[in-house]
């Protein structure tokens, strides 16, 4: 008899950062510590909980404070205990490092990220190479990111004081994750838009894998790639001996 798989309880994650940074994103690690202005927290069924610090007067925060954001992690990490499984797209590369450094709390984000769903982070495994969540969106026919909006503005709007679109902005995201989740899941597969415009499409016949879960998967061919990224590149911030 066959056994039925239990749905996973996501609860998706998502972070926006302080720091505007020039020119290419991916070198983000050279202008750490990046700060959070805010998060959001989703679980399905339920309103994103937004997150961020206020002043005295009770307006947002420039940025969060260390004990704001090592709450967030206490709170990630009993829903975690709970039975949620956190949900993220590029969280185990950069949310949760980002995460750990602002609240000095490496191993509790080391062990949240572990055992969560980073979406990207199993196409990776499966593909060699990441995929936007706006083109996964795209490929899935769904609603996608809030228009003429994306993280990079994120920190020049909130130091203008935006903090609703900020927050919108950050809710939507979690939306979305839980939407394409939600959505492979039923269809057993992921779509996406590639770069010239073609729609591709990945078997996942066992739904979405957490990251302890795709690091098994076979490494795929990456022969064709000049600079292929690895796994490790994604986890460095986990490895024993990173400071």
């Amino acid at each position: 008899m066959a056994t039925v798989q239990t749905p996973r309880k996501y609860l998706a994650f998502d972070i926006e950062t302080a720091k505007e940074l020039p020119g290419d994103f991916s070198l983000w690690r050279n202008h750490r510590p990046l700060g959070i202005v805010c998060a959001a927290t989703c679980a399905i069924g339920a309103e994103p909980k937004l997150w961020h610090s206020k002043t005295a007067a009770g307006t947002p925060a420039s940025q969060m404070t260390r004990a704001d954001v090592r709450q967030l992690v206490d709170y990630l990490s009993i829903m975690a205990a709970q039975g949620h499984t956190i949900l993220t797209w590029n969280g185990a590369s950069f949310d949760f490092d980002v995460l750990q450094e602002e609240a000095g709390a490496r191993d509790e984000c080391k062990a949240c990220a572990h055992d969560h769903v980073d979406m990207m982070f199993h196409l990776v495994c499966l593909l060699g190479y990441p995929i936007g969540l706006a083109k996964v969106a795209e490929g899935l026919k769904i609603p996608g990111k809030t228009a003429g909006m994306s993280g990079g503005e994120a920190p020049k709007m909130w130091a203008k004081g935006e903090y609703e679109k900020v927050l919108a902005y950050v809710a939507q995201d979690v939306r979305l994750a839980l939407h394409i989740a939600d959505e492979c899941e039923k269809l057993k597969q992921v779509a996406w838009i590639t770069q010239k415009g073609m729609r591709k499409t990945e078997c996942l016949p066992g739904g979405w894998l957490s990251v302890r879960e795709a690091l098994k998967l076979p490494l795929p061919d990456t022969s064709w790639m000049s600079k292929p990224i690895t796994r490790a590149d994604f986890l460095a911030w986990m490895a024993d001996d990173a400071v």
